[in-house]
């Protein structure tokens, strides 16, 4: 895959590079972390190898590994990749290795679940695991949080950590950010988001505690803030640091967009490069759903806090992408479905944008160029017959 240059015409938004600290990625188009509930003890192998390397492949500028669990207990389910371990590190490294010559940035988000972990694959219904519904060889664990209140109603009770086990916790983030280093990634993100263990503490749904970590919106940001810290601080200073949030709750009684601007000048004074922002996750969602719905969470942070902002959500087609980018709304856009659906999104959009096939992997851009031409001057197929040869002059 190679770069877009301006050559003699103007370079779509999108397709500027963009430079964060050390880093600079070919353009703006990110693959977000998408979970795939497909690993044994958090190992990755071939699977996700093809997974991810596909949209280096499609040209996507920066391709982030789905949520990787710092801890067992951190993880969203038995499938779940992890990086509390070494042994993690290989098959990370191999992953990592073939998306940056493949020409992408390769990125890894670390999580922790908390009272969402434990539960069943989504194609197994989603809900948590108990005695009584386990697969053999996965139990159900004691789950955790900020304070005792279920993931959902009827969920099982999460323990409330204590002050000494988030010192715990927050070793774990950092243990796994030395382990992401090693295996070659270029950009680390804190998943803070979808109502996992670091929402937990920043939303007041969830974050009941009345200690130093609860209370006040500065209180519920203290354990989040701690582990963002500790991550920069393991993290090499010519590396970005990204940070997932949920800048809603999505209910009137939860996290607003204000809330999260000022939470997000937080992060940008502790070293954070990038705030990638999503919503929801702790139940019930008030907003309007539509194409690009979240992109106003992104423009407000961006705007408010005077921070690198990418959006995400229902981002469909390239010209919409441009329009974020080139609107000044966000820096970087990140699709997940939409990826999954068409790994070649960001190939195509520059084909879109521009007319040309440069994007495309070497063994395949020049024919798919003249190919491209070709069809120009064949036209259509219009069927019904699977034969249709023009007749000669």
């Amino acid at each position: 895959m190679t770069s877009l240059t301006p050559g003699s015409g103007t370079l779509p938004a999108l397709f500027t590079p963009l430079a964060l600290r050390g880093v600079t990625l070919s353009n703006r188009l990110v693959v977000a972390p998408m979970c795939q509930y497909s690993v044994t003890d958090g190992l990755v192998g071939d699977y996700h190898l093809v997974h991810l390397g596909r949209f280096a492949l499609g040209g996507f500028g920066t391709v982030v590994v789905e949520a990787t669990a710092v801890t067992p207990e951190g993880r969203i389910s038995h499938g779940d990749v992890g990086l509390w371990s070494d042994a993690h590190v290989p098959g990370l490294a191999r992953i990592a290795g073939f998306l940056r010559a493949s020409g992408a940035v390769p990125g890894i988000q670390l999580a922790h679940a908390g009272a969402k972990a434990s539960s069943h694959r989504p194609w197994e219904g989603g809900a948590a695991v108990t005695p009584g519904t386990a697969l053999p060889g996965e139990e159900p664990w004691q789950t955790v949080s900020a304070s005792p209140v279920p993931a959902v109603p009827g969920s099982p009770v999460p323990h409330e950590l204590t002050v000494a086990e988030l010192a715990e916790v927050r070793e774990a983030f950092v243990a796994a950010t030395r382990r992401a280093l090693t295996a070659g990634f270029d950009v680390v993100e804190v998943h803070a988001a979808h109502g996992y263990l670091l929402h937990q503490f920043l939303s007041p749904l969830s974050n009941r505690r009345t200690d130093a970590y609860g209370g006040s919106r500065e209180a519920r940001w203290r354990f989040p803030l701690e582990v963002v810290e500790a991550v920069r601080a393991a993290w090499p200073e010519d590396r970005p640091l990204f940070v997932r949030v949920s800048a809603v709750d999505g209910t009137t009684d939860g996290i607003t967009l204000e809330d999260t601007v000022a939470l997000a000048r937080e992060l940008r004074a502790r070293g954070v490069d990038v705030v990638d922002a999503s919503g929801g996750g702790l139940g019930g969602w008030d907003h309007p759903l539509g194409y690009g719905y979240q992109v106003p969470f992104a423009a407000g942070i961006r705007e408010g806090a005077g921070i690198a902002t990418m959006a995400v959500g229902l981002i469909v087609d390239a010209r919409q992408a441009e329009a974020v980018v080139a609107g000044g709304l966000a820096d970087l856009v990140a699709l997940a479905r939409e990826a999954q659906e068409d790994p070649n999104f960001a190939v195509h959009a520059a084909r879109d944008l521009t007319g040309s096939h440069d994007t495309y992997p070497v063994q395949a851009g020049p024919r798919l160029g003249r190919r491209h031409e070709f069809l120009g001057r064949l036209g259509p197929w219009t069927g019904p017959e699977p034969v249709q040869v023009p007749a000669r002059d």
